[in-house]
């Protein structure tokens, strides 16, 4: 009896700083989301203090209206879009090769591939940007979409690598059997059943892509119009004052996007990441 009260208090104790900690976690989200309705005069002075005193919903509406943010929205919603559908595309073929097809040299390349997790971005940024610049598409949104494609996506290959690796030999022999090419094969039967892996591409890619801002940031310098929602914060960011509860606003507009894609994909990010590790 005493061991099973003393283990009940435990329990509480672990969750009570759990709670604790994720209050703690979560504070700064919320903090945001309440300063976004307040005065500027009121961010600053207010401290930590969560309500404000009158809500200021016109901050919105400035942000989406005189911060250009309803044009940064599109911006950022076609750029994401479309480097989410190439990664995808990139990494699920890469993985299906190296998951599926043995040739000389597959420990290596994938060796390789592993290995370019560990180069920082910065490092890369030059030769893509001189790549972009010789294809004349410095200052366009292919030009954009093309950099924020660019990359091995390791981590999203090897996901792919190990889930092709742990299906059945059997599918493609009866593929195979039906008059199924290699491409078809992949289309039709693989990439249908690697659908939590999918989604975790999904989830992972769009979280990057929309938060993005230093390739944006380069890749638009003279075309202010094609900005993303990261690099539009600027525009709230003058010469001699910052209008702080209107960079709120644009803050908490700009994450409704990254919360509802997570919200309906995040049963299959799990399932993603639980099979990846398990096979």
């Amino acid at each position: 009896m005493r061991r099973l009260v003393a283990r009940r208090g435990t329990n509480a104790l672990l969750h009570l700083a759990l709670l604790t900690f994720g209050a703690l976690w979560v504070y700064p989200f919320v903090w945001m989301l309440f300063s976004s309705l307040k005065t500027n005069t009121e961010y600053i002075a207010s401290g930590i203090r969560l309500l404000p005193e009158s809500a200021q919903w016109s901050n919105f509406s400035r942000a989406w209206r005189v911060g250009h943010f309803s044009a940064y929205f599109a911006n950022s919603a076609i750029v994401t879009a479309a480097t989410v559908v190439i990664v995808v595309v990139l990494s699920a073929l890469a993985g299906y090769a190296l998951g599926r097809v043995r040739f000389p040299g597959a420990r290596v390349l994938l060796a390789a591939f592993t290995a370019t997790m560990f180069i920082p971005k910065g490092y890369t940024i030059l030769p893509v940007y001189q790549l972009i610049k010789h294809l004349g598409l410095l200052n366009t949104m292919p030009g954009v979409i093309l950099a924020e494609s660019s990359g091995a996506h390791v981590l999203f290959i090897l996901l792919y690598t190990a889930h092709f690796r742990s299906l059945p030999q059997e599918l493609e022999e009866s593929a195979e059997i039906d008059g199924s090419g290699f491409f078809r094969t992949f289309r039709q039967i693989m990439l249908p059943l690697s659908l939590p892996i999918v989604s975790t591409t999904v989830i992972m890619q769009f979280i990057w892509t929309w938060n993005s801002f230093f390739v944006p940031l380069i890749f638009t310098l003279n075309k202010p119009e094609l900005r993303t929602l990261a690099v539009g914060m600027f525009s709230f960011t003058g010469e001699n004052t910052v209008d702080w509860s209107g960079m709120a606003a644009g803050a908490s507009i700009s994450l409704i996007p990254v919360m509802v894609v997570f919200i309906l994909f995040q049963r299959y990010f799990i399932n993603g990441i639980a099979g990846s590790v398990k096979g």
